[in-house]
């Protein structure tokens, strides 16, 4: 599946604390590398759920493809997926790899797939299944043989990266058009951040579309900045004071908040 063009003029959502983000102006080819960019707390993670159909904003247009936002909404989330978000996404540390994959499997082939797909053999359907969780593993770059206990492996049991490329390969089960990506910088070596990113890269080369969140951009990506004048122009210096301190001294538990004010404030689709 192609991915989505992706273009955003003036776009913004205000909640009832003030805006999360405003003034998002950009155009992103199909296939691109997405980066928005910014402290934690500056509306980033809102942004993210805004373009792949999760939020709905209340200033501007964006456009996903065919689907135009905020009226295509719902369209848009079929094409759509996220990984990583708190609150959005999050995996349960008691289950194992594997049962978090047959888990989302079965409800791809249940909700996600097309009727024509559900009305095959099921022998047929169920190898179809398999190639598609090796396919998305492969395209997240999580080898089962590496972890400790294989696909057995509980969710608790794994490291950052892993877990991280976990939620990716669940969200590619869809094959999403534009692939969303929270804070990929959190809890991350450099080493490992530049695996990531490669990682991403090479979704766009598939023809993916990603948008990814992180504090700065790789100079290859298409930078789109939150928190600075000409993106949130309306925030309030208080405001902005409170998250620079926050990000210095509790960058993990601000980027919960930063996702939890996202879903409180403007509503989660």
């Amino acid at each position: 599946m192609d991915g989505a063009h992706v273009t955003a003029e003036g776009l913004g959502l205000r909640g009832p604390r003030g805006w999360a983000f405003s003034g998002i102006t950009f155009d992103a080819e199909p296939g691109s590398l997405i980066a928005i960019e910014g402290p934690s707390g500056s509306g980033r993670t809102s942004l993210l759920l805004a373009l792949t159909g999760r939020m709905k904003p209340t200033q501007g247009v964006a456009t996903v493809g065919e689907f135009k936002l905020p009226r295509h909404m719902a369209g848009l989330r079929r094409v759509a997926a996220v990984a990583a978000v708190a609150g959005v996404t999050d995996l349960e540390p008691a289950l194992t790899v594997g049962e978090h994959l047959r888990e989302r499997s079965l409800l791809q082939r249940r909700f996600g797939d097309s009727l024509r797909e559900v009305l095959r053999p099921r022998a047929q359907r169920r190898h179809e299944a398999r190639l598609r969780v090796d396919a998305a593993l492969a395209a997240a770059g999580l080898d089962l043989e590496t972890l400790p206990k294989g696909s057995r492996t509980a969710v608790r049991d794994l490291e950052r990266i892993q877990e991280l490329r976990l939620s990716l390969a669940l969200a590619l089960l869809g094959r999403p058009r534009l692939l969303g990506v929270d804070d990929i910088d959190v809890k991350l070596s450099d080493a490992e951040r530049a695996q990531v990113w490669d990682q991403l890269r090479s979704l766009t080369r598939a023809g993916t579309t990603v948008v990814a969140v992180c504090r700065t951009a790789p100079e290859d990506c298409v930078a789109v900045r939150t928190g600075d004048a000409a993106a949130s122009g309306e925030r309030h210096s208080a405001e902005r004071q409170d998250t620079e301190q926050q990000d210095t001294e509790e960058p993990d538990t601000d980027r919960k908040e930063e996702a939890g004010d996202a879903l409180t404030e403007a509503g989660r689709a």
